[in-house]
């Protein structure tokens, strides 16, 4: 558990089906575009638990790491981090995150993804960290910006979302301080 100053990050847990639903329902309109399987996956309760037991495993197997922003106080689900696309040999992971729509533009998620590379870099020995992001997509590219990941290219047709064509997307990297 990683705390900030009114959140706090943690690995996913079994408790968390419910939140997450209700995450996902409350903010269907922002994820259906980048997160449309997190999306279908969460639509229900039941459909939560299973999705939530799910990444529980590829968490404890390391296939992928999912995390949760919670607020201190009631301890609301507001956010969602996944470090995924995990290339071993190539120490290398790839950040996706979803904030809720009530605490957008506070800079939470600038703060969290701070938090979780040092995460990364320290405790999954990751020496590269990416963030593939839409240029209309402000506020990533903002995170990108702000967490000192440098633009390295366009990756044309990275990204179809559902019933839509191809999207070009923008690569950011971070890279682990050797000392």
């Amino acid at each position: 558990m990683l705390n900030l100053d009114l959140y706090y990050i943690s690995a996913i847990n079994l408790k968390d089906a419910w939140g997450v639903c209700d995450f996902a329902v409350a903010n269907n309109e922002r994820l259906k575009h980048y997160f449309p399987k997190t999306l279908e996956q969460n639509l229900t309760p039941d459909l939560s638990k299973i999705f939530v037991e799910k990444k529980v495993k590829e968490f404890n197997k390391k296939k992928e790491f999912l995390f949760t922003i919670k607020h201190n106080e009631g301890y609301k689900l507001l956010g969602i981090v996944y470090i995924k696309a995990i290339d071993w040999s190539k120490k290398r992971g790839e950040f996706t995150y979803a904030i809720d729509y009530t605490i957008e533009g506070k800079g939470v998620m600038t703060e969290v993804i701070e938090k979780l590379s040092d995460y990364a870099f320290e405790n999954l020995d990751l020496e590269t960290l990416q963030i593939i992001v839409h240029k209309s997509n402000y506020a990533s590219t903002k995170v990108a910006k702000n967490c000192n990941f440098t633009h390295i290219k366009t990756l044309k047709n990275e990204h179809t979302p559902p019933e839509e064509a191809p999207l070009d997307m923008e690569l950011y990297e971070l890279y682990k301080e050797i000392e």
